[in-house]
C-alpha cells in the first residue's frame, strides 16, 4: 500500500515574488518557497523578458507545504491579506501583467478550495476580486539571485519599503501560523 504524500504544492502570483516569498518562508508547515515565472507563453523566460510583459508570465512563488501542519485554505487566507486582489495587473507601484493576482493550482481539489476562498473574498470586497484561477502551466524557476531575496537583502530600498511591511502585516495578523 502506497503512503499518501506528506507535502503538497501551490503556485501563487500576487505582485513581486520577493514579497510573497518573504512571507511564506515564515509560515509554519511551509517546506520550501521558490520564486519563478508561470502561466506564460515563452520557454525558460528571463527576468528581463518577463518584466517586458511580452512573455505572458506572472511572477510567482511555488510553495511546498505540509497539509498536516498548514492547510491550503490558511495559505490562501495569508495570500489574500498580503496583496490587493482587486487591482488588475498591479500591486502598488508595480504595474504590468507579470504582477497580476493568480492562483495556479496543481489539482482539482486545490481549485475547489481556491474557488471557495475567492467567493468569500469577493463577498467581503463587493465582488471586486480579479484573481485568476487556472491550472499551473509553463512554470520556470527564477534566476538564483531572486531566491530568498528579502533574507539576503533586507536593507535594499524595495525590500525596506515594500516587502518589510508585508512581512510585518503577516506577523501581526497570523501569529498562529508563524514558525517558532
Amino acid at each position: 500500500m502506497d503512503k499518501a504524500p506528506t507535502t503538497d504544492t501551490i503556485t501563487l502570483a500576487g505582485g513581486c515574488f520577493w514579497c510573497l516569498e518573504a512571507v511564506y518562508e515564515q509560515v509554519r508547515g511551509v517546506v520550501s518557497v521558490e520564486s519563478g515565472y508561470s502561466n506564460g507563453r515563452v520557454v525558460n523566460p528571463s527576468y528581463e523578458a518577463v518584466c517586458s510583459g511580452d512573455t505572458g508570465h506572472a511572477e510567482v512563488v511555488r510553495v511546498q507545504f505540509d497539509p498536516a501542519v498548514v492547510s491550503l485554505r490558511e495559505l490562501l487566507e495569508v495570500f489574500f491579506s498580503i496583496h490587493d486582489p482587486t487591482t488588475r495587473d498591479r500591486q502598488g507601484n508595480d504595474v504590468g501583467s507579470q504582477y497580476r493576482s493568480g492562483i495556479y493550482t496543481h489539482s482539482e481539489a486545490q481549485a475547489d478550495v481556491a474557488r471557495g476562498v475567492i467567493a468569500e473574498v469577493n463577498t467581503a470586497t463587493g465582488g471586486r476580486v480579479v484573481t485568476e484561477l487556472e491550472p499551473v502551466a509553463n512554470y520556470w524557476r527564477a534566476e538564483a539571485y531572486h531566491q530568498h531575496y528579502f533574507v539576503q537583502h533586507p536593507g535594499q530600498g524595495y525590500c525596506a519599503v515594500v516587502v518589510a511591511p508585508k512581512v510585518e502585516k503577516f506577523r501581526h495578523s497570523f501569529k498562529r501560523l508563524m514558525r517558532v
